[in-house]
């Protein structure tokens, strides 16, 4: 014990000699050994704020009473809050759903809304409009967003792939490419950022073959998505810090080991709208898959014009998924991630309304993403015009992730996003895939419970007359009157669904 006790004292004596001597640090040189305290609790700041210090819709970017609903739905439990909203209702923007005096019957359900097995279908056909020879209905309205591997870890994967299995939707691949963890099953979307991985070149550029050679050694792949920008980051290029750069991930995106990831910010195979259509529509002819395009958004130019080809030509993206500048995931610069693009609500009405002005909305489907995988947020994308959702935090918050914000730093605590083989070790897939499966299901159901509610027999059905917001205090505004538009679209029904299901 007394060797015990003297090993320790001249272990701190050699710290304070160093602190005091030779640190470059004013706080630890004037505060020897205490003044690493400091940086002790910035770093582990986060975790106590989550638990201690936050009230529960204080923080950011997903407050505690959203996280506690991601989680009880993930683990099969009981999701719902007593005693009354704690929310402030009357805050600007803060939105209420008009439910209907004669909701629509669910006797009519050969399943119930509580069956966890029960489907939500995508209203529209992607594809269809522009006669793809592999059109197809995705199966589910909620479905994974684009995260690389690479940004997350390989169990993440693994997880989110089967999990989307087992709930019956679509995992994006993002752009880090087509990995070996892609493969479990689940309906994929192939996304083709700037960097162009698994269709890229030996020069860096995008290679048709390659692309056919990647689409070919996965039957699952149903979509290819090019993406023009992203919420985190737009403007700039997919960051991959050198620590997370293995060596597999190196092999598949065909870049250097422990070397920094950096996408270029722009593509290299168009520059201009014309550009891009001719790009999606020489895809969508060698693949015979439907193709779209994902974005932020930023400048109103860009969206004009490319509807104004479309009509004048009629080609084009099958679909266009709208990114929210508060969405975002891994590495991002801060100004980025805190002052370029518009927010979701700003950024998708804009896009969609000039789409209406040149009544070329419903030949698109159009897709949401940005912190939209509640039901209340999916009910107000649906009401803009939303056919589709997608999910990315949500999802890490299904399998695991507790929000400690360390995604860039190759040390998540929860294995969801890092290499380290250690931490990995928590993440075991088999179980985080039934996570995300129970989260993707009670999602559909309480949405389904919702588009009810209002009345309705699917949330494409919504309108921008069933979601007031409030304007002021007792001041409350339809988001038709707010935006200026009501979605273009129309309700035949689904073949097949619900009561054939």
């Amino acid at each position: 014990m007394i060797v015990a006790l003297a090993a320790l004292a001249a272990a701190l004596l050699l710290l304070a000699a160093r602190d005091r001597w030779l640190s470059d640090d004013n706080i630890i040189r004037n505060f020897p050994i205490i003044g690493h305290l400091r940086y002790l609790l910035i770093e582990i700041g986060p975790e106590l704020r989550q638990y201690i210090v936050a009230a529960n819709h204080e923080e950011f970017p997903f407050n505690r009473d959203d996280r506690d609903w991601i989680d009880r739905s993930a683990k099969g439990g009981n999701n719902y809050f007593g005693f009354g909203t704690d929310d402030n209702v009357l805050q600007i923007g803060y939105p209420i759903i008009k439910h209907s005096a004669f909701p629509h019957g669910e006797v009519s359900f050969t399943a119930s809304v509580h069956d966890k097995a029960l489907a939500l279908p995508c209203a529209k056909v992607l594809g269809e409009v522009r006669g793809r020879k592999k059109a197809w209905r995705p199966a589910s309205i909620v479905n994974i967003s684009a995260m690389s591997f690479g940004s997350l870890s390989a169990p993440a994967v693994i997880a989110m792939n089967k999990g989307a299995k087992l709930a019956g939707c679509w995992h994006n691949t993002g752009e880090g490419g087509l990995a070996p963890h892609h493969r479990h099953g689940a309906d994929v979307i192939y996304q083709i950022g700037t960097g162009y991985f698994g269709s890229r070149a030996e020069e860096g550029g995008f290679s048709m073959e390659k692309l056919l050679e990647t689409v070919a050694t996965c039957p699952t792949v149903r979509g290819i998505e090019v993406k023009l920008s992203q919420g985190a980051k737009p403007g700039k290029g997919g960051v991959l810090p050198g620590r997370k750069v293995t060596a597999e991930i190196a092999g598949i995106r065909g870049v250097k080991e422990g070397r920094d990831c950096v996408s270029p910010n722009g593509h290299a195979a168009f520059k201009d709208v014309r550009g891009l259509i001719d790009f999606v529509e020489r895809i969508a002819e060698a693949t015979g898959l439907p193709v779209g395009i994902k974005s932020a958004v930023g400048q109103e130019g860009f969206w004009k014009e490319l509807a104004a080809a479309m009509v004048e030509t009629g080609r084009g993206p099958d679909w266009i998924t709208i990114d929210g500048g508060e969405g975002g995931t891994g590495a991002a610069p801060m100004t980025f991630a805190d002052h370029v693009s518009l927010p979701f609500r700003v950024g998708f009405t804009r896009v969609y309304k000039i789409f209406v002005d040149a009544k070329a909305a419903e030949r698109v489907v159009w897709i949401g993403s940005a912190k939209l995988g509640f039901p209340d947020r999916a009910v107000v994308a649906f009401s803009l015009g939303a056919d589709l959702i997608n999910v990315a935090r949500e999802a890490m918050i299904a399998i695991g992730c507790i929000q400690a914000q360390r995604c860039h730093t190759d040390f998540c605590p929860t294995g969801v996003a890092t290499h380290n083989a250690w931490l990995q070790r928590g993440l075991k897939p088999e179980l985080a895939a039934a996570r995300f499966m129970r989260y993707c299901q009670s999602f559909r159901n309480e949405l389904l419970a919702v588009t009810h509610a209002c009345g309705y027999e699917h949330p494409s059905q919504f309108t921008s007359d069933d979601i007031e917001v409030s304007a002021g205090p007792g001041l409350f505004k339809p988001l038709r009157e707010v935006y200026g538009y009501t979605p273009q679209r129309s309700w035949a029904g689904i073949g097949g669904w619900p009561s054939s299901a």
